[in-house]
């Protein structure tokens, strides 16, 4: 983090947004890797490129319920002059000891098993008449309800050709080809091909633990009846669920009342589950913004060589809007990176989304940290925009289009607009309005 020598001129200083989010992401450096087992690492960044030790599938299977036959025993099989041929037993998923087809014999499979050496192709059970003497059959009996079926005859109604309703070896993956790249977030389907593969650990970067908190003696818990001169409290629901959409281990702490002492006593708390610690409220300029007052006090504690106790959070003002009052540092003796976001509910959300959703993907290792913009048409002018600031407006995106509509005011409190945007729309500082059918720039925030 840059350090200014003289506090009242960094005061005054005015950041870009690039700026604030590149001195972030200048102190976050990836977690460190762990072995986790599968199910444990969902979520979480694959650190090893990894390659397949065994070839999927292992052994030639079987993808219907039917009947192993060899194909020259089945060419003239008709409906009207089905070929009959003799069953040498059952192949069941799991099987070991396979019965050798030879000539004019069958063997019943089932899904998932071991072709039986000699056979060449399967005949799915609906193309037979499952060993009942009579005319096509719907399904296999059950092995404990008709044993029988494993042997007798069975006849055929249809022929095939070579490889029919088989899985051959190797035809998913090969032996010794790539299985995952590092960097890979897993999901359930890289967890069941590690599963398939046989990985039962694998080595990851962690989920980064993200510990959110609000803070105002006016906030009280949904669900709880309002007194006068109360709201509840959103912002700590909105980025701790925020939080969690981007990959983190998100812990939500109740809202902090308006108290320095207080306030301090939770961060300190807190520091020994987080991998940042997300403030909201608090951060700008009123007689009652005790997060800007305890994090100062705090960064102004030296030890005896002059470096700070308890880290240091500076507060800025950047060039944006909303968003204006922002505040970053690290504390404790960890030194874990915290981001003070302003109060309102869009702003500490957009806040959010430009600066603490890339620091959580930067600790995951991810190497596109920041969601891209894309271009789109606004459909609607927007009369107005800031002189010098960077506006986020809200909008109602649809990639098919190419277009994106404004939705809801400016107003850094409309929490319900931003519920029906699916994206931000991004004004440059030197745009101070713009006409219907322009083409913008927008932040997908799906």
């Amino acid at each position: 983090m840059n350090n200014a020598t003289g506090r009242t001129s960094h005061q005054d200083r005015v950041w870009s947004v690039a700026e604030h989010l590149d001195d972030v992401l200048s102190t976050i450096a990836p977690l460190e890797p762990i072995e986790l087992q599968l199910l444990d690492a969902q979520g979480c960044v694959l650190v090893d490129d990894l390659t397949v030790p065994v070839a999927l599938p292992p052994f030639d299977n079987s993808s219907m319920d039917g009947y192993a036959v060899r194909v020259a025993d089945v060419a003239d099989a008709s409906g009207t002059a089905p070929v009959t041929l003799t069953v040498i037993g059952d192949v069941a998923a799991g099987s070991g000891e396979l019965p050798e087809l030879g000539p004019g014999q069958a063997a019943r499979i089932m899904t998932g098993a071991p072709v039986p050496p000699g056979a060449e192709a399967v005949v799915p059970v609906e193309w037979t008449d499952g060993g009942s003497g009579e005319g096509p059959a719907d399904t296999m009996r059950a092995h404990s309800a008709a044993p029988q079926d494993a042997a007798g005859e069975v006849r055929v109604h249809r022929p095939v050709t070579a490889g029919a309703h088989i899985r051959a070896r190797g035809s998913d993956v090969t032996e010794g080809e790539p299985a995952l790249t590092a960097g890979t977030v897993l999901g359930p389907s890289q967890i069941g091909l590690l599963a398939a593969l046989g990985y039962g650990t694998v080595r990851v970067r962690p989920r980064p633990r993200v510990v959110v908190m609000s803070t105002g003696s006016e906030l009280v818990q949904p669900g709880e009846p309002l007194g006068p001169g109360q709201i509840h409290d959103s912002n700590s629901f909105q980025l701790t669920a925020a939080a969690r959409a981007a990959g983190a281990l998100a812990y939500r702490v109740g809202a902090v009342a308006d108290d320095a002492d207080t306030l301090r006593a939770t961060l300190e708390d807190q520091l020994i589950r987080a991998d940042i610690l997300v403030t909201s409220g608090g951060v700008s300029v009123g007689a009652y913004d005790v997060v800007k007052e305890t994090l100062t006090a705090l960064s102004e504690e030296t030890a005896p060589d002059g470096s700070p106790v308890s880290g240091r959070v500076e507060f800025r003002k950047l060039a944006m809007q909303p968003g204006k009052p922002q505040g970053f540092g690290l504390i404790g003796p960890d030194r874990i990176p915290l981001l003070a976001l302003p109060g309102n509910p869009v702003s500490s959300y957009v806040s959010f989304e430009l600066f603490v959703r890339p620091a959580i993907r930067a600790l995951m290792g991810l190497p596109d940290a920041q969601r891209p913009t894309v271009p789109a048409r606004c459909t609607d002018a927007i009369a107005s925009s800031p002189q010098g600031k960077r506006q986020f407006l809200r909008g109602s995106y649809d990639a098919a289009a190419g277009t994106v509509t404004p939705v809801g005011g400016p107003g850094s409190h409309l929490i319900k607009a931003m519920a029906h945007a699916n994206a931000l729309i991004v004004v440059p500082e030197d745009t101070t309005e713009v006409p219907a059918d322009a083409d913008v720039d927008v932040l997908p925030l799906g």
